[in-house]
């Protein structure tokens, strides 16, 4: 087995990282790992309850349109909870964060947001159900890792994560290995293939990992690995075997799961930029037009994490030109506002 490709090094002073369900702890790495891992996400902060915590004022449930959703409104109006129809991504309100990637980005995200998944898609008056009343209880407030936590637990310099059969499930992810030519790299990595191991999704197929892709993720095995092998959304073995979240950019854009928050639109192969980009919730998928060479498929997809502290709406996403998944500005900085790279290629987006 090819070992893995090192990146280039983070110099960093202390690193804040999550470490399991029962919450997050402050952990000061020794002097050796403080040049190779990244302030990949700190909670600074507690909710503020004077202003729009759980237990200050009357709260209240209110229905709103495009798209139609319920949210969860504080004694001072401020929104605490948002949930779509026929979506299971809910976002709390909870203990601010800062996300980062010095060694790729200057940009910061600094939030409150908390993106999880319901066990449910939510209808209307699901908040009366007692399904979502148990599920409520135990994650509002709580800080065991959510969605944008486990994709930063795969950016560059981020620490190697083993289960209990000394399995890498995380930690710092390559793109993929280079082709033949020595300068593209190689695609169609799943998560499968980070972990090293055989997996057997629902409908029975199972599919075996490539040796020289282990620690591999391309764009959409990214986002399987976090919303499926982690957070356990059901996944299709293609886009064509199985329910759930398929293969590709392209299936997930296409594909049946999910709400779509804004519609792809146009003609093909390029489609239409989206004129309004404000319906965006943090932890929505976001899908890119890139390459002439796929002809009409979608071939980019990335996570939203909303707007970071300069007042960009950015995204993490893996890529090949910066090797792996990253926040970062190489090949493009991940924002979808303004006349940049990415924000040119933005095509729909949706809400699991």
């Amino acid at each position: 087995m090819p070992p893995k490709k090192k990146r280039p090094v983070l110099h960093a002073v202390t690193v804040l990282a999550l470490l399991g369900a029962s919450g997050f702890l402050t952990v000061e790495l020794r002097k050796d790992e403080q040049a190779k891992t990244p302030a990949a996400q700190a909670v600074i902060d507690q909710p503020d309850l004077e202003n729009g915590g759980a237990t200050t004022g009357k709260q209240s449930w209110e229905r709103l349109k495009n798209p139609e959703r319920t949210v969860l409104r504080g004694g001072n109006g401020q929104i605490l909870a948002t949930f779509t129809d026929h979506a299971r991504t809910a976002t709390l309100r909870g203990p601010s964060r800062t996300f980062a990637e010095p060694a790729t980005t200057s940009s910061k995200v600094v939030t409150e947001d908390w993106v999880r998944l319901m066990p449910e898609p939510w209808t209307k008056g699901a908040e009366k159900q007692q399904w979502f009343k148990d599920w409520f209880k135990k994650y509002y407030g709580s800080q065991e890792d959510d969605i944008f936590a486990i994709a930063f637990q795969y950016v560059q310099g981020a620490p190697l994560k083993k289960d209990s059969e000394g399995i890498p499930y995380a930690g710092d992810a390559v793109f993929g290995p280079y082709k033949a030519d020595g300068v593209d790299r190689l695609e169609q990595n799943d998560f499968y293939d980070y972990l090293g191991r055989s997996y057997t999704f629902r409908n029975g197929t199972t599919l075996q990992p490539r040796p020289e892709r282990y620690r591999a993720l391309d764009c959409s095995g990214f986002m399987r690995m976090v919303w499926g092998y982690r957070a356990r959304y059901p996944l299709m073995a293609t886009n064509t075997l199985g329910d759930g979240l398929p293969r590709s950019a392209d299936g997930m854009a296409r594909g049946k799961e999910g709400v779509d928050i804004i519609k792809l639109q146009g003609s093909a192969p390029w489609y239409t930029r989206p004129a309004n980009i404000d319906v965006l919730q943090p932890g929505d998928l976001l899908f890119f037009k890139m390459d002439h060479r796929t002809g009409n498929h979608i071939d980019h997809v990335a996570l939203y994490l909303g707007l970071d502290t300069d007042g960009h709406r950015v995204f993490v996403s893996s890529r090949k030109e910066q090797n792996g998944p990253t926040m970062g500005d190489k090949g493009g900085v991940s924002r979808i506002d303004g006349n940049g790279f990415y924000a040119g290629l933005f095509r729909s987006a949706k809400r699991l």
